[in-house]
Order: structure tokens, then C-alpha cells, then sequence
């Protein structure tokens, strides 16, 4: 019997495939001990070519006879509820809520066999094909049926756990009618509608459902918290008595579509989220590919669970953001409000902090919120502990890789490399990047340059942070443009340059973009654009070092008393500097591996670089022989495409946000997304962001879109793009400033326009959609401001000239 009917009581894990989406749930929960209505699965099994097999019936009649033997002790009716349980159904890509068919009140013999038919048959109907295409669900619908008790119900409703309009957490909502449930799904009844406030289910609703509502809410909450997202649940009232009858995820609140690569968090609830430096460390759109990495990469540096099951990081159309409303709310432990905690965050929203923008509100208790600074404080334990091993992890990684590279190369069965990622290569790139997390720590940069500047003013505050390098040891994210240099003067050749830099570049992060290191006419391309602007890298350091002595003798001249403590945050902040440059450097090292493993992996299976439409969990499937999410390759590849395809997200995000909707409107703004309300435009004429790198550049805007296009800087000009990572690191040389929508005081831009003395202002948001190509500005590093002197509609081929 269990091969082809099986009640809920007894269905297996094993035997949940065959049980389809509603069947495999309904079986779970009753076990669980939830409130569901008995009832059997007629499996997948038992139909052959849409019709049921002739030993299938005999066992449905088994199985009918026992149940109507058996008395409920909620309801004594013995009549029954067919219903489909198709194995694409109620499942988080898509509910088909209502497509298939449902056969209530049958009793006999041949209304059981009548309602089969019809349940069955209904997956080829016209709304289950349009829904499917919809979905871009491409499958015969291979269905299952359940068979449960009719329950004669006095009341009957759905609940959403989360408002499936607005995202929002804070309140469950329903609806409900007097009768079945048929009537609310039918609309031939008007229904009621009721909110249940987290966090503790206050009722508010019409005074007759009420008595239920406690029972309601404290299920509703095990639901979603044992089926790990918010759900979608249909209940029903009977003599007194609260019965489950189905419970699935709410498709509408998903933040990834497996079957498209769509991936949106931004759809999973009502937040607030940022991208400022950790948008500059992945620049890029993300294949899943890469996502996959980075999201063991997250687990490293933010290794716990929050309360309620909230995201601290996410992805919204391909790009990585961060869950900022997890943050302020944290602040609010210590009475902060919101705007100041907003103002204590500016690093992570990667520009000044808006004003008027209403943090959306977490159903968060004062005890989960302490809960949450807890684990954050574990985790800073663990940082520190961690921070003596740095040094190892830079002077070792290196050779790791090297010897890696070739034993992947090496590899020549789909099965070993398999066994190389599982034995070895996860777990050492896990306490990589465990261990690398310890130099996220800034040591008080930006407590320090305010502090600074209140003293000494903006340029000096800038001029006494711009000493990272030190005398004796160069930063990370500088020695690439230096040793160039050395490469031009004949005093490094190119072998040791590649082996030094090969695995850094504009696209050092996205694994499946080539990196310097492939392209063999790299080198050669960076040297030629070298000697269109040769640049003494040394005497600018040198000058940059000039300025610093001399801002710092003032300093002391003015705050004899403050000198040393001063001198001391400032050691700190530069070491610091130093080797989380450092750090990142090897880091991006391991991603090149990971990088080379996956091209070997596409050359074993044949998939060439479609493995980077896979996440490494489903590569290493297919290593294993199970190719089953290759057929969704082509969908993601379209995705990809389209998210490629966009302009760049702003960099706040507050609420759920459609990329497409976004890029189609004429009058988006790129720097801020609201949804709860219309963000107004910024003043026309100056623009606005962090005071980056001090100093003052008037001059011709050169507006680049890529690193690719860094041909058409002109030494002297203004160099204005989203975002800039060390492949611009050459193009800063050419610039008399440089501007960015994306980035924050410790950002790339930043520390290199400071250690190279070009006045930045980074953080902006919209600058790439407000300063175009010919426009003559004004930038004020100090001050983080860029003033439009005189804008200019640029001719196709034309280039203004002061």
C-alpha cells in the first residue's frame, strides 16, 4: 500500500517526493501534531498515462473504509475533500493557489472515482498552462491527490504571516468568512478582515473571531518558524475547534526563483538596505555562481542566526546589500534614534545619511535585539582572537593557491574533483576567509577623522589619514601601480609581476569574468597606457609624506596634550589599513581559485562556462552525477543578461524594489530607492557626498561607464563612475579628482586618492546620472561636494577644452 497510498500518519521522508507540495506538507504538520483534518496521499505511483492504476483503487476503497470506521472526535461526517497535490504545487516558486481543481462533500464510490478524474485532469486545463508559463514552470505537472475529512465549518480563512503587499513583518493578516472556505476563495462572499501585531498577536478585527485569535497567532508563528519563511495558511472553525488546512510559502515575499535565477531579497520583507563598501568590493552583477561564494564568504564574517529569521545581507537583482534596519535597531538598545543611528551607519550606506528617511520597524523584543548585540559581541571575541593570525594568512596564501591551481589542473575525473572540494578546498578557503574577517576592523577611522576634523578641519583631518603606507610598507591596494612602474624602468619583469597582482583587476570578485593573469596581452596593454602619463609614484608619495609632517607639526603645535593619544589612534588606524588591504588582496586570490575550479569543472562535464550558472552546491551535484538543474541554465543565463543589462542600483534601498520597474522610469533617482514615499530631487547644481580626499579641482568631467573605457581619460580631468576598485587604480594617475556614486571614507577611492594626494568625493549616488561627459566642475574633497560650474550637452566626438 505504501507504495502508491499512504496517510498522512505514515507518509516518510523518502516517500514525500511523490506526495507533491500540499500532500508532503499536510502529512509533515499532521505529524507534528498540528491541527489537519485526517487524510491519505494517493502518490504519483499510482496513475499511469493520467489514469489511475486498477491495484490503486482497491487501495484508495482500504484506506476510505478504515478512515470512515474511525470517528473524529471534532467532526463525525464521513464525507470527503479531494484534492490535487501536484509536485510544482505550494512550493516557494510557485503556490498555484486555486489552479487546480477541488472536489468537496464526496461520499460515494463514484463521486471518489469522479473526483479523481477531475483533480487529475485538471493540470492540462488552460489556467494551469497560462499560470505555468507565467512562472516560467515548464513540466507536465506530474500530480498527487489528497483525500482528507471534510470539516463543516462555521468559520473559515487565510492568514499571512507577513503583509504580502508591503513585505512588512510587523503585522499578520487576514481574512475570514462565516461558512467554507469555498466562499471566500469563490468571492461570493464578502470577507472580514483582522491583523495579528507581533510580536505578541494583538487581535484587531471584528469582536467574533477574537476568541480564536491567541490560537491562531501561536500557530501561525510555529509555521512559519518550523517551515523557515512566511507563510500562506488556510484554517477553519468547527464546533469550537481550530483546524489547519493548508500551509505554504507566500510566493510573493521569495527572494529566490531557482528555475529563472531571479533573486530579489528585497521582496522577503520591509528593510532597509545599503551597499556602500562591500558594493565596491563587488562591483559587479553576480553570477549564481559567484553568489554562492560570497554567501560563504557572509557566513565568515557574520556567523550568527537573527531572531525572526531576518537577513543581515542580501540580493537584490545580482548586486550584495546590507540589512541596515537589523543594525539601527541594535542602536536602539542604547536609546539612540533612528536618524543617529542612521548617521552611525553612513560607512555601510556608503553616503551621508538621507534625511526624513523612515527606517522601516522590525516586530524585534528587547530581548532578541539584546540577543543579537550578544552574538555581535561574540563575534568581535572571535575577530580579535583571530587578528595575531593575519599576518600568517597573508605570507601563506599565496603558495596555497599556487600548489592548489595545479592540483586542480591536475584533476581529471568528475568524481576526485569533487572529492578535492569536499576534503579539502572548502574548508581551508572557510578558515580563510574566517580568519580574514578579523581585518574588517577599522581600529576607530571614522570616530578618528571626526574627531580630526572638528580640531583641524577637513584638509588637515584628510592629510593626517593619508599616511597608511607608512615609510616602510606600502599598501596593498597601491603596489600594483607601483611595481607597473618598476615593470616599465626593467627593474621587475613581467612573470613576477602577474604572480604578485595576476589575480587582481576591475572584476577581480565575479568568477566569471577573466582575470589579468589570463590575458596575455594584459600587462602589455597596462604599460602602454603607463607611458601616456608616466607618473614618479615615488615623489608623490614622498610629497604626500611633506604634507603629513607638516600637518602633523601644527597639530602639535596647537594640541601639545592631545599629540600622543592622537598619534597613537592614528598608528592604529594605518596598521589597520594596511592589513586589511592586505587581507583583501588574498582573499580575492582564493576567489581566483575557486575561479579555476569551476572552469575545470566545466571542462569535465562539458559545460563549459555554464558552471557559473550553477551554485557550487548544484556544480558539485552535477560532479557527482546528479545533472538535473542544468536544464536552468538558460533561464539564469537570460536573467543574468537582463540584470546586466541595467543601470546601477541605487545604493539605498528602503522597501521592496523591482530593478526592471525601476530602470524604466525616466525619473528615477539612482542614489535613493523609497518605497513607502517620493524622495525628493537634490539641488540642481551641486551634488553631495563623503569628504573623501582633501583638496580642491576644477576641471572637464570625464564620465566613464567601465575600466574599459579608461582610454578616454585626459591627464588633468575629472574622473567621475559609480565605483572604483584597484583596476582604476592606473586611471587615478591621469585625474585631477575623482568622483564616485558608491563608496565610503575607507572605501578604495578613498584610500588611494588620499595616499596619492587627488581630492575625491565618494558616496555620491547620483552622480553618474547628473554629471555627463564636458561639464566643467568645481570638487571640493574637503568639504565632499561638487559644484556643476557649467553643465554641457556634449556633441557626439566632441571634447570641451577649458
Amino acid at each position: 500500500m505504501a507504495d502508491m497510498i499512504c496517510s498522512f500518519n505514515e507518509l516518510t521522508m523518502e516517500q514525500r517526493p511523490f506526495a507533491g507540495g500540499k500532500g508532503g506538507t499536510l502529512a509533515r504538520l499532521y505529524q507534528a501534531g498540528y491541527p489537519v483534518p485526517d487524510g491519505f496521499v494517493i502518490l504519483t505511483t499510482a496513475f499511469e498515462e493520467n489514469e489511475l492504476k486498477p491495484k490503486a483503487w482497491a487501495e484508495i476503497r482500504a484506506q476510505l473504509e478504515h478512515m470512515q470506521t474511525v470517528k473524529s472526535q471534532a467532526n463525525h461526517e464521513s464525507t470527503f475533500a479531494v484534492r490535487s497535490s501536484a509536485l510544482s504545487e505550494d512550493f516557494i516558486q510557485a503556490s498555484f493557489a486555486g489552479e487546480f481543481e477541488t472536489v468537496l462533500n464526496v461520499g460515494t464510490d463514484e463521486e471518489f472515482q469522479q473526483a479523481i478524474h477531475t483533480v487529475c485532469q485538471s493540470r492540462e486545463s488552460d489556467r494551469v498552462q497560462t499560470y505555468s508559463e507565467a512562472q516560467s514552470i515548464h513540466t507536465n505537472h506530474k500530480i498527487a491527490i489528497v483525500v482528507q475529512r471534510m470539516i463543516q465549518a462555521e468559520t473559515s480563512g487565510v492568514l499571512f504571516t507577513a503583509d504580502p503587499v508591503t513585505g512588512s513583518h510587523l503585522r499578520m493578516v487576514g481574512n475570514f468568512v462565516h461558512g467554507s472556505g469555498e466562499q471566500l476563495v469563490s468571492g461570493r462572499a464578502n470577507p472580514h478582515t483582522f491583523t495579528l501585531k507581533r510580536p505578541r498577536g494583538q487581535y484587531e478585527g471584528p469582536p467574533e473571531l477574537k476568541r480564536f485569535a491567541s490560537r491562531l497567532y501561536k500557530m501561525a508563528s510555529r509555521l512559519e518558524k518550523e517551515l523557515g519563511c512566511p507563510q500562506d495558511i488556510e484554517w477553519t472553525v468547527s464546533r469550537g475547534r481550530l483546524f489547519l488546512l493548508q500551509s505554504r510559502p507566500i510566493t510573493t515575499l521569495q527572494g529566490y526563483n531557482p528555475t529563472t535565477g531571479e533573486w530579489n531579497d528585497s521582496l522577503t520583507g520591509d528593510f532597509l538596505w545599503a551597499n556602500g563598501n562591500i558594493g565596491e568590493a563587488f562591483p559587479d552583477v553576480m553570477t549564481p555562481c559567484t553568489w554562492s561564494l560570497v554567501q560563504l564568504w557572509l557566513s565568515a564574517i557574520l556567523p550568527f542566526r537573527v531572531p525572526g529569521g531576518y537577513p543581515t545581507t542580501g540580493n537584490i537583482g545580482g548586486r550584495i546589500y546590507v540589512n541596515l534596519s537589523l543594525f539601527v535597531y541594535a542602536y536602539r538598545l542604547f536609546g539612540m534614534k533612528a536618524q543617529k543611528a542612521l548617521e552611525a551607519l553612513e560607512d555601510a550606506l556608503g553616503r551621508p545619511a538621507p534625511e526624513g528617511l523612515k527606517v522601516p520597524e522590525l516586530p524585534l523584543r528587547f530581548t532578541e535585539l539584546l540577543s543579537m548585540v550578544v552574538g555581535a559581541i561574540k563575534i568581535l571575541r572571535t575577530r580579535s582572537k583571530n587578528k595575531s593570525k593575519l599576518p600568517n594568512l597573508v605570507a601563506t596564501v599565496p603558495q596555497w593557491c599556487a600548489s592548489m591551481g595545479q592540483r586542480i589542473q591536475q584533476t581529471d575525473t568528475r568524481e576526485a574533483l569533487a572529492a578535492l572540494w569536499r576534503d579539502e578546498l572548502e574548508a581551508t578557503i572557510r578558515h580563510t576567509f574566517l580568519v580574514g574577517s578579523a581585518s574588517v576592523d577599522d581600529e576607530g577611522a571614522i570616530p578618528l577623522r571626526r574627531d580630526l576634523t572638528r580640531l583641524v578641519g577637513a584638509d588637515d583631518a584628510n592629510v593626517l589619514l593619508a599616511n597608511l603606507s607608512g615609510d616602510s610598507e606600502l599598501l596593498a591596494s597601491l603596489e600594483p601601480l607601483v611595481d607597473l612602474a618598476k615593470v616599465a624602468r626593467g627593474e621587475m619583469s613581467d612573470a613576477a609581476y602577474l604572480e604578485q597582482h595576476g589575480h587582481r583587476g576591475p572584476h577581480e570578485a565575479e568568477l566569471s569574468i577573466a582575470g589579468p593573469a589570463e590575458d596575455p596581452n594584459w600587462l602589455k596593454q597596462q604599460l602602454a597606457e603607463f607611458a601616456k602619463s608616466p607618473v614618479d609614484l615615488e615623489a608623490l608619495l614622498a610629497k604626500r609624506r611633506s604634507e603629513f609632517d607638516a600637518a602633523w607639526a601644527r597639530f602639535q603645535d596647537r594640541y601639545p596634550r592631545k599629540a600622543k593619544a592622537i598619534q597613537r589612534r592614528l598608528e592604529q588606524v594605518a596598521a589597520a589599513a594596511r592589513i586589511r588591504e592586505a587581507v583583501r588582496s588574498e582573499v580575492t586570490r582564493i576567489f581566483r581559485i575557486v575561479r579555476a575550479y569551476a572552469l575545470r569543472a566545466g571542462q569535465l562535464t562539458g559545460l563549459g562556462d555554464d558552471v557559473f550558472f550553477l551554485p557550487l552546491n548544484e556544480l558539485l551535484d552535477v560532479l557527482s552525477g546528479d545533472d538535473k538543474a542544468t536544464i536552468h541554465i538558460p533561464a539564469r543565463r537570460e536573467t543574468y543578461a537582463r540584470y546586466k543589462a541595467l543601470p546601477r542600483y541605487p545604493s539605498v534601498i528602503c522597501g521592496r524594489f523591482d530593478p526592471l520597474q525601476w530602470a524604466s522610469d525616466p525619473n528615477r533617482r539612482s542614489d535613493i530607492f523609497d518605497a513607502h514615499a517620493s524622495v525628493a530631487g537634490a539641488d540642481a547644481d551641486t551634488i553631495t557626498g563623503f569628504a573623501g580626499s582633501a583638496g580642491r579641482a576644477k576641471g572637464i568631467i570625464c564620465r566613464l561607464d567601465s575600466v574599459e573605457e579608461g582610454e578616454q581619460l585626459q591627464p588633468g580631468e575629472i574622473l567621475v563612475t559609480a565605483m572604483t576598485n584597484i583596476g582604476w587604480t592606473l586611471l587615478f594617475t591621469r585625474a585631477a579628482a575623482i568622483v564616485t556614486d558608491v563608496g565610503a571614507p575607507l572605501s578604495h577611492a578613498v584610500i588611494v586618492a588620499r595616499e596619492l594626494g587627488i581630492p575625491a568625493v565618494v558616496g555620491c549616488g547620483n552622480a553618474t546620472r547628473r554629471l555627463h561627459t564636458g561639464d566643467l566642475v568645481l570638487v571640493d574633497g574637503g568639504q565632499g561636494v561638487v559644484e556643476i560650474l557649467e553643465p554641457l550637452v556634449r556633441k557626439s566626438g566632441v571634447r570641451r577644452k577649458e
